[in-house]
């Protein structure tokens, strides 16, 4: 059996995301931290590449896929505006 550069991506995306799962679940990470929701995002990016350039394209877990993108970018934009929020209310606070 061959592994191509796009089977890697895919086996490598799901160990990543299942990884981020399990480093959830064991109080490891956090669900609005960047490395989470990076974990998935990327891991979700190696799928969808395995996926699309594969031998046999399988829309639902494609779909799937790039539903968890879009979670994953919106966790990690939400995050990144929530520090920002409250960094701007401690230093009013402060000052």
């Amino acid at each position: 059996m061959t592994f191509l550069w796009h089977d890697w991506a895919g086996y490598i995306g799901v160990a990543l995301v299942l990884l981020a799962f399990l480093l959830l679940q064991a109080h490891k990470l956090h669900g609005n931290g960047l490395a989470y929701q990076l974990m998935n995002v990327l891991g979700a990016l190696g799928v969808i590449l395995s996926l699309v350039f594969g031998t046999a394209m399988n829309w639902p877990a494609f779909l799937m896929q790039v539903a968890w993108v879009i979670i994953g970018v919106y966790g990690i934009v939400h995050s990144r505006r929530a520090r920002r929020d409250a960094r701007e209310l401690g230093s009013k606070i402060a000052s």
